[in-house]
């Protein structure tokens, strides 16, 4: 079963890099203070396929996008503060920004979060490593070490073709047994 993703208490009880995660997050009050924004820490810390220079990714559903500045304006005091616009379908926000040495990204969308790319990878690549276990784990991370972002690396392990973004949310209406025959069928 998948954790609660809004609730970061899996974190606290993870390996060392959520562990850190969870503190950094808890102590900076990173989540509350965006709480109107129904914020969600995706990525890699969540899926615990972390490498050095692994950014703590927060996706948030924008109603106003005044205000939503002025909330990201709140962080301005941290390290490498930076702010723009992101290029994708839809308009979208980024503020970037250091915390105790870890790196911020709080990404703001006019769509709910479970709607957001970011929420729809994080689903299908939970699900991908409960079937694929540890050997799928190790594959991608590897990969990961190497310099491939999560969705590639993912991609490329199981043998995904085209676009690694567009193929994955391909399979997120997929059942677990299809999503393991995928995993099984790239370890042969």
């Amino acid at each position: 079963m998948l954790p609660d993703w809004k609730d970061l208490g899996y974190l606290q009880h993870g390996s060392a890099p959520q562990r850190q995660a969870f503190e950094v997050l808890r102590r900076h009050e990173l989540l509350p203070r965006l709480r109107r924004y129904d914020p969600v820490l995706v990525g890699t810390f969540p899926l615990d396929l972390t490498v050095p220079g692994s950014d703590l990714d927060i996706i948030c559903e924008v109603p106003d996008w005044t205000d939503f500045r002025q909330a990201l304006a709140g962080f301005a005091g941290h390290l490498g503060y930076v702010v723009r616009s992101v290029n994708t379908a839809e308009p979208a926000l980024a503020a970037s920004f250091l915390v105790e040495g870890l790196a911020v990204e709080v990404f703001g969308q006019a769509q709910p979060t479970a709607r957001q790319n970011g929420y729809r990878h994080l689903v299908v690549e939970a699900r991908l490593l409960a079937v694929g276990g540890a050997a799928l784990r190790q594959q991608v991370l590897a990969l990961k070490a190497s310099g491939l972002k999560t969705e590639p690396a993912f991609a490329q392990v199981l043998g995904l073709p085209g676009n690694p973004y567009h193929a994955l949310l391909a399979l997120e209406t997929w059942d677990d047994a299809a999503l393991a025959s995928v995993v099984e069928g790239s370890q042969r």
